[in-house]
């Protein structure tokens, strides 16, 4: 009866022992996401290469010689930058990181006010959509694909509190974000009054109006803009809105999917530019 006992316990070990090991190789090969590069020489040599990077990751008690460093490298730029416990980037990679992680963006941005003047020279009217502090990956990509289908110039999307292009969003996008133009804007309110100041047309989709979309005026060179999944368009873009429109609907829900929403919206300028 012991000998069973003992025996069953020497099982028990074993199978711990084993679960330990493959936890710990698990850990010991996490490596970093194709997007990511880590360790401070590393993301500052991508710094002066001029990469385009979405967000640089810091982490919270970070030696002071490399916060020194990153400091100097920075300077004069406008990267997006997070400060995180230690536990964030270990989640992302667990090779010597040295507390700094940045994204590099898998396409390259446009300046919008530059884009637009040259379409405008090439006698082309400008159809430029504007997403609003739009933060789900797969939204982003979906509207992409749609966006560029239905033949929109640009996409313009906030440097902060936004959605960025990963990976995941361009196979969302199923490529589109390899072909449409990005621009990503640090003055968003900005941009869109000079859009406006060329000549294009300010729509913005939104509940707050009366206006149908099928009323709505789309033809020529416009900015259309759909707002935040939860929140909306923001007040200060609305009130610099030409028009404001929205999409009727018979059921209760009083909103749709961002996505859904823009495949309609973009549709319906597509088809009053060929009536």
């Amino acid at each position: 009866m012991e000998d069973r006992y003992d025996k069953r316990k020497e099982g028990y070990a074993k199978r711990r022992d084993f679960s330990e090991t493959k936890y710990s190789r698990e850990i010991k090969e996490r490596v970093a996401p194709s997007d990511v590069i880590f360790g401070v020489h590393a993301v500052l040599e991508a710094i002066k290469a001029e990469k385009t990077i979405n967000r640089i990751v810091i982490q919270k008690g970070i030696k002071k010689e490399f916060f020194d460093e990153l400091q100097q490298g920075l300077k004069g730029k406008e990267y997006q930058l997070q400060f995180v416990p230690v536990e964030k980037l270990d989640a992302v990679t667990t090779s010597n990181h040295q507390g700094v992680i940045a994204y590099i963006s898998p396409v390259e941005y446009y300046d919008a006010k530059t884009l637009v003047d040259e379409l405008l020279e090439h006698g082309v009217k400008p159809n430029i959509l504007v997403l609003d502090r739009l933060t789900d990956v797969r939204n982003f990509g979906a509207i992409a694909r749609t966006a560029e289908c239905m033949g929109v110039d640009a996409v313009l999307i906030p440097s902060k509190g936004s959605v960025t292009i990963t990976p995941d969003a361009v196979k969302t996008s199923a490529g589109a974000l390899n072909t449409i133009k990005v621009c990503k804007e640090n003055n968003m309110l900005d941009t869109v009054y000079y859009l406006q100041q060329s000549g294009l047309r300010i729509v913005a989709c939104t509940e707050k109006t009366m206006v149908p979309l099928r009323e709505a005026n789309l033809r020529g060179g416009t900015v259309i803009i759909m707002g935040s999944e939860d929140t909306g368009i923001s007040d200060e873009l609305l009130k610099l809105a030409d028009v404001r429109a929205k999409i009727q609907m018979m059921g209760t829900i009083e909103s749709m999917n961002v996505g859904v929403a823009t495949g309609i919206v973009l549709y319906e300028k597509f088809r009053q530019m060929n009536e």
